[in-house]
């Protein structure tokens, strides 16, 4: 018996309900004045971002002849792109608000066993910088982060939930803005009681002590630029292990010191690697669960290579300031709702989010174009499957011209502290009793 056949026209339509249900039941209107609604608008930048096309124009060209087979019995939108990107300019902020917050209301309840790793809501944090066109506007706005020959460009911050490998938040600025500052502007994101894994680029005593205070903890690699004490006896019983983060500066200004726990681990080649942590009792996070927790930040930098890379976004295109941060903003979003797909459909299987994307993306733009394999898409991406090949070299290259050759980070400088600091330690606490 011949296996029966789906019909072209449904992928699109097939691609539009998987998107809705990522998508808010309000707030989103199909049907409105105009010709570019909420939802209309919202769809056909997502498509943008998942189209191959190499240029703006040809990416909303593709995306709206999408729509149109989505959307058969609607009014078709307005053909220009220079009036469909004014608008989605103007709405795009209020857009992209309603649409991330509906989506982390949802995921708990999405990953359901894999919210928590153990007992811990875990989310990493990291940055990266994205390209933007050597435009005279452009290059005034977004002063180079890098190299002196280096074009315009912008800085991205991202959470992920390291359970998941999804991403949760993330903020932008120039290239010669803060990691530090855009993480203080995702604290506001995140739920309660979340441990955060950093690298060594977000540490400083600010930022540390206002992530206490919001009721989180952090495990933070830290490098040889930290200074760090010990014996200091404040407020809790010395053991080992025990170090206390105290700049001169807060000593002076009648600041408290931080108390942490340090952690140091010594890899495969015998190289030695600090991370603290304000978790201080290892009955709560042992130190193998924390150097764990720690490799697994790696996943925020796959989250980024497939970004730039298999998504082919390490550049935006946009010639204006203002359209390169819609354009990186929406393209963060496509990103995210790409992985959902995935996810929705393999969520009861041990394949992280990041082996996936290559081939959710591949089917993904073959229902754009109303192609597939005859069956649904659904089915195909239930299908998906991690690679199975054994590399039999290695994937450093010979000569890469750019590569980065960081010297590692180092190890903090640790000292006994002084006679007159445990007396400020000391004055400070009973000034703290006291209040």
């Amino acid at each position: 018996m011949a296996r029966s056949r789906i019909d072209p026209l449904s992928y699109p339509i097939q691609l539009r309900r998987a998107i809705a249900e990522f998508l808010p039941t309000r707030g989103l209107p199909l049907i409105a004045p105009g010709r570019w609604t909420d939802r209309l608008l919202v769809i056909v930048m997502l498509l943008m971002v998942w189209s191959c096309a190499s240029t703006l124009k040809d990416r909303f060209a593709e995306a709206r002849g999408s729509l149109i087979k989505m959307y058969l019995s609607r009014k078709r939108p307005g053909k220009s792109f220079a009036g469909f990107i004014k608008v989605i300019a103007r709405h795009s902020q209020r857009l992209l608000t309603l649409i991330a917050g509906e989506l982390r209301q949802s995921l708990p309840e999405r990953l359901g066993k894999h919210w928590r790793i153990g007992r811990w809501l875990v989310f990493s944090v990291d940055g990266t910088k994205i390209d933007c066109p050597r435009t005279k506007a452009n290059q005034k706005h977004f002063p180079s982060g890098g190299k002196d020959k280096s074009g315009p460009q912008m800085l991205l911050v991202c959470l992920i939930h390291l359970g998941s490998g999804l991403l949760w938040s993330w903020r932008r600025d120039t290239a010669k803005g803060s990691e530090r500052g855009l993480l203080r502007q995702l604290l506001v994101d995140l739920p309660a009681n979340v441990l955060l894994v950093a690298d060594a680029g977000f540490m400083g005593y600010g930022l540390l002590r206002e992530i206490f205070q919001q009721g989180h903890s952090i495990l933070m690699r830290v490098g040889k630029n930290v200074h760090l004490l010990t014996k200091l006896g404040y407020e809790v019983q010395e053991r080992q292990g025990m170090v206390y983060l105290w700049p001169k500066g807060m000593r002076h200004s009648g600041q408290p010191p931080l108390v942490l726990r340090m952690i140091v681990v010594v890899d495969e080649r015998g190289r030695r690697m600090c991370l603290l942590t304000n978790v201080l009792f290892k009955s709560e996070l042992s130190d193998a669960q924390a150097i764990a927790l720690y490799r697994r930040r790696w996943g925020v930098e796959l989250w980024y290579r497939a970004l730039k890379q298999t998504l082919g976004r390490r550049k935006m295109l946009s010639d204006s300031p203002a359209n390169a941060q819609v354009e990186l903003d929406w393209t963060v979003l496509g990103r995210w709702l790409l992985d959902l797909l995935f996810w929705q459909e393999k969520n009861n299987q041990a394949m992280p989010v990041h082996q996936g994307m290559a081939q959710t993306l591949r089917l993904v733009r073959q229902a754009m174009r109303g192609g597939g394999r005859g069956r649904s898409l659904r089915t195909q991406l239930r299908d998906i499957k991690p690679d199975e090949y054994v590399r039999r070299s290695s994937k450093k290259a010979r000569n890469w011209p750019h590569k980065k050759n960081d010297p590692p980070c180092g190890m903090p400088q640790v000292r006994m502290a002084t006679a007159q600091e445990i007396r400020i330690a000391k004055a400070l606490y009973a000034k703290r009793l006291a209040a």
